[in-house]
Protein backbone atom coordinates (compact mmCIF):
# COMPACT_ATOMS: atom_id res chain seq x y z
CA UNK A 1 0.00 0.00 0.00
CA UNK A 2 1.48 3.35 -1.05
CA UNK A 3 1.94 6.12 1.48
CA UNK A 4 -0.55 9.01 1.10
CA UNK A 5 0.90 12.37 0.06
CA UNK A 6 -0.12 13.93 3.37
CA UNK A 7 -0.77 12.26 6.71
CA UNK A 8 -2.13 13.54 10.02
CA UNK A 9 1.35 12.96 11.46
CA UNK A 10 2.86 15.31 8.85
CA UNK A 11 0.43 18.07 9.87
CA UNK A 12 1.11 17.51 13.56
CA UNK A 13 4.89 17.60 13.06
CA UNK A 14 4.75 20.74 10.95
CA UNK A 15 2.16 22.74 12.86
CA UNK A 16 1.67 20.93 16.18
CA UNK A 17 4.19 22.94 18.26
CA UNK A 18 2.75 26.30 17.16
CA UNK A 19 -0.84 25.09 17.65
CA UNK A 20 -0.11 23.76 21.14
CA UNK A 21 1.60 27.00 22.09
CA UNK A 22 -1.35 29.07 20.82
CA UNK A 23 -3.84 26.88 22.70
CA UNK A 24 -1.85 26.45 25.89
CA UNK A 25 -4.16 25.80 28.82
CA UNK A 26 -7.04 24.66 26.60
CA UNK A 27 -5.66 21.26 25.57
CA UNK A 28 -5.95 18.30 27.95
CA UNK A 29 -3.03 16.08 28.93
CA UNK A 30 -4.66 13.13 27.16
CA UNK A 31 -4.93 15.14 23.93
CA UNK A 32 -1.28 16.16 24.17
CA UNK A 33 -0.29 12.51 24.67
CA UNK A 34 -2.22 11.47 21.57
CA UNK A 35 -0.60 14.19 19.46
CA UNK A 36 2.85 13.15 20.70
CA UNK A 37 2.16 9.49 19.92
CA UNK A 38 0.99 10.28 16.38
CA UNK A 39 4.00 12.54 15.73
CA UNK A 40 6.44 9.83 16.88
CA UNK A 41 4.64 6.89 15.25
CA UNK A 42 6.87 4.88 12.91
CA UNK A 43 9.86 7.15 13.37
CA UNK A 44 13.29 6.61 14.88
CA UNK A 45 11.96 8.10 18.13
CA UNK A 46 10.21 4.79 18.91
CA UNK A 47 13.02 2.57 17.66
CA UNK A 48 12.59 -0.22 15.16
CA UNK A 49 14.30 -3.21 13.59
CA UNK A 50 16.49 -3.82 10.55
CA UNK A 51 15.59 -6.44 7.93
CA UNK A 52 18.51 -7.49 5.76
CA UNK A 53 18.61 -10.07 2.97
CA UNK A 54 20.72 -13.09 3.99
CA UNK A 55 22.04 -13.44 0.47
CA UNK A 56 25.48 -11.80 0.51
CA UNK A 57 25.16 -10.93 -3.16
CA UNK A 58 22.01 -8.97 -2.47
CA UNK A 59 22.36 -7.44 0.98
CA UNK A 60 19.10 -5.50 0.61
CA UNK A 61 18.37 -3.69 3.86
CA UNK A 62 15.27 -1.91 5.09
CA UNK A 63 14.40 -0.31 8.42
CA UNK A 64 10.95 -0.78 9.91
CA UNK A 65 10.20 1.67 12.69
CA UNK A 66 7.87 0.75 15.54
CA UNK A 67 4.31 2.04 15.63
CA UNK A 68 2.82 3.93 18.58
CA UNK A 69 -0.15 1.53 18.95
CA UNK A 70 -2.32 4.43 20.12
CA UNK A 71 -5.98 3.74 19.41
CA UNK A 72 -6.43 7.31 18.14
CA UNK A 73 -3.59 7.07 15.59
CA UNK A 74 -4.87 6.81 11.99
CA UNK A 75 -2.02 4.43 11.09
CA UNK A 76 -2.54 2.16 14.06
CA UNK A 77 -6.34 1.99 14.23
CA UNK A 78 -7.34 -1.58 13.46
CA UNK A 79 -10.54 -3.44 14.19
CA UNK A 80 -12.09 -6.62 12.98
CA UNK A 81 -15.46 -7.90 14.11
CA UNK A 82 -16.40 -11.47 14.92
CA UNK A 83 -19.25 -13.12 16.81
CA UNK A 84 -17.74 -12.45 20.21
CA UNK A 85 -17.01 -8.76 19.64
CA UNK A 86 -20.47 -8.30 18.11
CA UNK A 87 -22.11 -9.88 21.15
CA UNK A 88 -20.04 -7.63 23.42
CA UNK A 89 -21.00 -4.56 21.43
CA UNK A 90 -24.71 -5.40 21.66
CA UNK A 91 -24.40 -6.05 25.42
CA UNK A 92 -22.81 -2.63 25.95
CA UNK A 93 -25.39 -0.72 23.90
CA UNK A 94 -27.41 -0.14 27.06
CA UNK A 95 -24.44 1.56 28.75
CA UNK A 96 -22.65 3.12 25.79
CA UNK A 97 -24.16 6.60 26.07
CA UNK A 98 -23.80 9.00 28.98
CA UNK A 99 -27.09 9.02 30.85
CA UNK A 100 -28.79 9.04 34.23
CA UNK A 101 -32.10 7.70 35.49
CA UNK A 102 -33.69 6.64 38.74
CA UNK A 103 -34.58 3.00 39.33
CA UNK A 104 -36.22 1.87 42.59
CA UNK A 105 -34.72 4.77 44.49
CA UNK A 106 -31.23 4.28 43.03
CA UNK A 107 -29.67 6.78 40.64
CA UNK A 108 -28.14 4.83 37.73
CA UNK A 109 -25.43 6.58 35.67
CA UNK A 110 -24.14 5.06 32.43
CA UNK A 111 -20.85 5.73 30.63
CA UNK A 112 -19.49 7.76 33.55
CA UNK A 113 -15.99 9.27 32.91
CA UNK A 114 -13.52 8.33 35.67
CA UNK A 115 -10.04 9.49 36.66
CA UNK A 116 -7.65 8.28 39.33
CA UNK A 117 -4.62 10.45 40.07
CA UNK A 118 -3.26 7.81 42.41
CA UNK A 119 -3.29 5.08 39.76
CA UNK A 120 -2.57 7.47 36.90
CA UNK A 121 -5.43 6.10 34.80
CA UNK A 122 -8.68 7.35 33.32
CA UNK A 123 -11.57 5.67 31.58
CA UNK A 124 -15.32 5.20 31.39
CA UNK A 125 -17.41 3.04 33.72
CA UNK A 126 -20.20 1.05 32.06
CA UNK A 127 -22.64 1.66 34.91
CA UNK A 128 -22.45 3.24 38.35
CA UNK A 129 -25.30 2.94 40.85
CA UNK A 130 -25.53 5.95 43.15
CA UNK A 131 -26.98 5.08 46.58
CA UNK A 132 -27.92 7.81 49.02
CA UNK A 133 -26.42 7.07 52.46
CA UNK A 134 -27.94 7.84 55.84
CA UNK A 135 -25.66 10.87 56.05
CA UNK A 136 -27.15 12.18 52.80
CA UNK A 137 -23.98 11.57 50.78
CA UNK A 138 -23.95 9.64 47.53
CA UNK A 139 -22.11 6.30 47.59
CA UNK A 140 -21.21 4.91 44.16
CA UNK A 141 -21.34 1.20 43.31
CA UNK A 142 -19.59 0.28 40.01
CA UNK A 143 -21.00 -2.43 37.74
CA UNK A 144 -18.81 -3.59 34.83
CA UNK A 145 -20.46 -5.42 31.91
CA UNK A 146 -18.75 -8.44 30.32
CA UNK A 147 -19.91 -10.54 27.37
CA UNK A 148 -18.84 -14.00 28.58
CA UNK A 149 -18.71 -15.70 31.96
CA UNK A 150 -16.48 -15.51 35.06
CA UNK A 151 -12.83 -16.29 34.29
CA UNK A 152 -9.98 -18.03 36.09
CA UNK A 153 -7.72 -14.96 35.87
CA UNK A 154 -8.40 -11.64 37.64
CA UNK A 155 -8.34 -9.19 34.72
CA UNK A 156 -12.06 -8.37 35.03
CA UNK A 157 -11.71 -7.82 38.77
CA UNK A 158 -8.71 -5.52 38.27
CA UNK A 159 -10.67 -3.40 35.81
CA UNK A 160 -13.57 -3.13 38.25
CA UNK A 161 -11.23 -2.31 41.14
CA UNK A 162 -9.57 0.48 39.15
CA UNK A 163 -13.02 2.00 38.58
CA UNK A 164 -13.84 1.70 42.27
CA UNK A 165 -10.55 3.32 43.33
CA UNK A 166 -11.21 6.19 40.92
CA UNK A 167 -14.72 6.63 42.34
CA UNK A 168 -13.29 6.68 45.87
CA UNK A 169 -11.06 9.60 44.91
CA UNK A 170 -13.81 11.44 43.08
CA UNK A 171 -16.44 11.11 45.84
CA UNK A 172 -14.11 10.99 48.88
CA UNK A 173 -15.63 7.72 50.08
CA UNK A 174 -14.44 4.19 50.80
CA UNK A 175 -15.98 1.33 48.81
CA UNK A 176 -16.03 -2.30 49.92
CA UNK A 177 -17.61 -3.94 46.86
CA UNK A 178 -18.44 -3.67 43.18
CA UNK A 179 -20.04 -6.06 40.70
CA UNK A 180 -19.35 -7.76 37.37
CA UNK A 181 -22.35 -8.51 35.14
CA UNK A 182 -21.74 -11.39 32.70
CA UNK A 183 -23.88 -11.59 29.58
CA UNK A 184 -23.50 -15.34 29.14
CA UNK A 185 -24.82 -16.22 32.59
CA UNK A 186 -27.02 -13.10 32.93
CA UNK A 187 -25.89 -12.85 36.53
CA UNK A 188 -24.04 -10.34 38.68
CA UNK A 189 -20.95 -11.42 40.56
CA UNK A 190 -20.15 -9.34 43.63
CA UNK A 191 -16.43 -8.59 43.99
CA UNK A 192 -14.84 -7.72 47.34
CA UNK A 193 -12.37 -4.85 46.95
CA UNK A 194 -9.86 -6.26 49.41
CA UNK A 195 -6.24 -5.22 49.99
CA UNK A 196 -4.82 -7.95 47.72
CA UNK A 197 -6.97 -6.90 44.75
CA UNK A 198 -6.18 -3.23 45.32
CA UNK A 199 -2.42 -3.96 45.36
CA UNK A 200 -2.70 -6.05 42.19
CA UNK A 201 -4.61 -3.22 40.50
CA UNK A 202 -1.98 -0.66 41.52
CA UNK A 203 0.81 -2.94 40.24
CA UNK A 204 -0.92 -3.42 36.87
CA UNK A 205 -1.49 0.33 36.48
CA UNK A 206 2.16 1.06 37.32
CA UNK A 207 3.36 -1.54 34.82
CA UNK A 208 1.14 -0.04 32.12
CA UNK A 209 2.51 3.46 32.80
CA UNK A 210 6.09 2.17 32.59
CA UNK A 211 5.36 0.52 29.26
CA UNK A 212 3.89 3.75 27.88
CA UNK A 213 6.83 5.81 29.17
CA UNK A 214 9.34 3.42 27.60
CA UNK A 215 7.50 3.55 24.27
CA UNK A 216 7.98 -0.18 23.70
CA UNK A 217 4.94 -2.37 23.09
CA UNK A 218 5.43 -6.00 24.20
CA UNK A 219 5.51 -8.50 21.36
CA UNK A 220 2.31 -10.58 21.01
CA UNK A 221 2.37 -14.08 22.51
CA UNK A 222 0.57 -16.86 20.65
CA UNK A 223 -1.75 -18.97 22.79
CA UNK A 224 -3.85 -21.26 20.61
CA UNK A 225 -6.91 -21.40 22.89
CA UNK A 226 -7.10 -17.63 23.33
CA UNK A 227 -5.98 -16.53 19.87
CA UNK A 228 -8.45 -18.82 18.10
CA UNK A 229 -11.37 -16.65 19.27
CA UNK A 230 -9.66 -13.27 18.79
CA UNK A 231 -11.00 -11.11 15.96
CA UNK A 232 -7.57 -9.45 15.49
CA UNK A 233 -5.46 -12.60 15.13
CA UNK A 234 -4.95 -12.05 11.38
CA UNK A 235 -3.86 -8.46 11.98
CA UNK A 236 -1.74 -9.27 15.03
CA UNK A 237 -0.15 -12.44 13.54
CA UNK A 238 1.46 -13.61 16.80
CA UNK A 239 2.75 -16.89 15.37
CA UNK A 240 4.65 -15.10 12.60
CA UNK A 241 6.14 -12.54 14.98
CA UNK A 242 7.25 -15.23 17.44
CA UNK A 243 8.85 -17.24 14.63
CA UNK A 244 9.68 -14.64 11.97
CA UNK A 245 10.14 -15.72 8.41
CA UNK A 246 13.72 -15.42 7.06
CA UNK A 247 14.19 -12.40 4.81
CA UNK A 248 15.52 -14.70 2.07
CA UNK A 249 12.23 -16.62 2.00
CA UNK A 250 10.23 -13.40 1.86
CA UNK A 251 12.39 -12.04 -0.95
CA UNK A 252 12.11 -15.27 -2.95
CA UNK A 253 8.34 -15.20 -2.64
CA UNK A 254 8.16 -11.52 -3.69
CA UNK A 255 10.34 -12.18 -6.74
CA UNK A 256 8.19 -15.16 -7.72
CA UNK A 257 5.09 -12.97 -7.62
CA UNK A 258 6.53 -10.39 -10.04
Amino acid sequence: MSRPLLEVADIFRAHGPAWRDANRGHVSLDQLKVMSAIERCRTAALGGHVARCENAACGYTTIAYNSCRDRHCPKCQTWSENRFTAEGRVLHEATAEIGSEKRRGVRVVTAMPLTSLRLGVSGIADLVEMHRGEDGRWRPFPVEYKRGKPKAHRADEVQLCAQAMALEEMFSVSLAEGALFYGETRRRVTVALDAALRQLTADVAAAARRMIAEGATPAPVFEKRKCANCSLVELCQPKRIQRPEPVSAWLAREIAMK
